[in-house]
């Protein structure tokens, strides 16, 4: 007899301050359920309602095991597809269906791809500074914990955090984090060129443009950072002047990383079949779970560019469990962004809640040791969520600002 899907419940919950969505699929099965992650932290009350007033509907009484058929259904049953709202909400559940999938079978997730090529998975952590010296300091505090790859950036983005007008910007400008791009591009180079002459090239880093400059800056950057042998440059450009990757390709050899603001699979497929970027840059859950980054992933392999899956803070335990349960199955793994239980999550808000609380709400995290971090054993995804503990940290509706980023002149441009 089949096991069906008796009920769906959503569970919302901030430990550190960041909006966080869990998905629980309960079954017919007693004390057979499985969590995975919904989070999409500044839209999480229309997450929630979707996946309560449509998804649930639509899935209970239908039969848990059929995670390929369960995702088309969700896929397809609104009619327009691969909005961010939609995609995270059927993460949700397509996450959870296969930690229950895990379960049934008594293995980890990443046994159900086929099992593990790799025993650790490499990540790398988030260093940001004002001046040389510090991000130095910073550089060499991870060296010591073995972590042995390094996303480096300057005043988050290079706009800096305070959402304020400065003094040049015209007349009445609207408050904003303001962003110019050539003075981003020459302190960029010259931080790098510092941090090689300092550390030399023992170090694996990498960098993150977040869409911010115009797309012949971008090429610019690319070709002036040649010399510094990035691990890869992330998202210079947006998705709609990606074609100025074969631009960079002619004028630079660093490897080009990308999509982490992609909404579904098929945005990868040209820029990885011309192979014009090498690793691709996916949040997860914005393409909807497991289920399509798999697929993703292997299609990725057949033209030699790897995963490089997007691991921020605002991200449920659960979501960092999916990553690191497909980077233990699939070869052409990279490298994984990793937050660890107190994200570096300054660039996006401040971390609040008590020191620790998100271990009290969520057990089995995934371990980082000697920089590596270790799944275990447990079937399934291997983490629990103590529902009594969640709910002493509630969501909240602040306004987000640090998506509010203006040019020089105030106009908006992309965060």
């Amino acid at each position: 007899m089949s096991v069906k899907i008796r009920d769906i419940e959503v569970i919302n919950t901030a430990p550190e301050g960041i909006n966080l969505t869990v998905v629980k699929v309960l079954t017919t099965e007693p004390d057979l359920y499985g969590l995975g992650c919904a989070t999409f932290a500044y839209r999480w009350r229309t997450v929630t309602s979707y996946v309560l007033d449509y998804l649930k509907p639509l899935l209970i009484g239908r039969n848990v095991e059929d995670i390929q058929e369960l995702w088309q259904l969700m896929h397809q049953n609104a009619y327009w597809r691969n909005g961010g709202i939609e995609n995270n909400a059927i993460a949700g559940v397509d996450i959870a269906l296969w930690d229950i999938k895990g379960k049934m079978a008594n293995m980890p997730v990443y046994q159900l791809f086929g099992g593990a090529v790799r025993k650790g998975i490499p990540v790398y952590r988030h260093v940001d500074g004002s001046t040389l010296s510090e991000i130095v300091d910073q550089v060499q505090y991870y060296q010591e914990l073995g972590v042995r790859h390094l996303r480096i950036q300057s005043g988050g983005y290079g706009g800096g955090l305070e959402l304020k007008a400065p003094a040049t910007a015209p007349e009445g400008a609207y408050d904003g984090i303001y962003l110019n791009s050539r003075e981003y591009i020459r302190n960029t180079v010259k931080l790098f060129d510092g941090l090689r002459d300092k550390l030399g090239f023992g170090m694996d880093f990498v960098h993150d443009v977040h869409e911010r400059i115009a797309p012949a800056e971008a090429v610019e950057l690319a070709k002036a950072l040649d010399p510094y042998k990035l691990f890869f440059l992330e998202d210079a450009l947006p998705v709609n002047q990606t074609e100025y990757f074969e631009r960079m390709r002619q004028v630079s050899s660093v490897p080009l990383a990308e999509g982490e603001l992609f909404n579904n699979e098929a945005m990868y497929r040209d820029l990885i079949a011309k192979r014009l970027i090498d690793f691709i840059r996916v949040h997860v859950t914005q393409i909807g779970g497991i289920t399509p980054a798999m697929k993703l992933a292997i299609f990725a392999e057949q033209f030699g560019v790897r995963t490089a899956w997007h691991g921020p803070g605002d991200m449920s335990p659960l979501g960092h469990a999916a990553n690191i349960h497909i980077d233990m199955a699939v070869p052409n793994f990279g490298v994984q962004e990793w937050s660890g239980i107190r994200p570096p999550n300054f660039v996006i808000q401040q971390l609040s809640g008590p020191e620790g609380a998100l271990l009290e709400v969520f057990d089995g995290l995934p371990e980082f040791r000697a920089g590596y971090v270790y799944p275990n054993e447990r079937p399934g995804l291997g983490i629990e969520l103590n529902e009594k503990e969640a709910a002493k940290y509630p969501n909240t509706d602040e306004v987000t600002t640090w998506t509010q980023t203006r040019a020089p002149d105030g106009s908006l441009n992309l965060p």
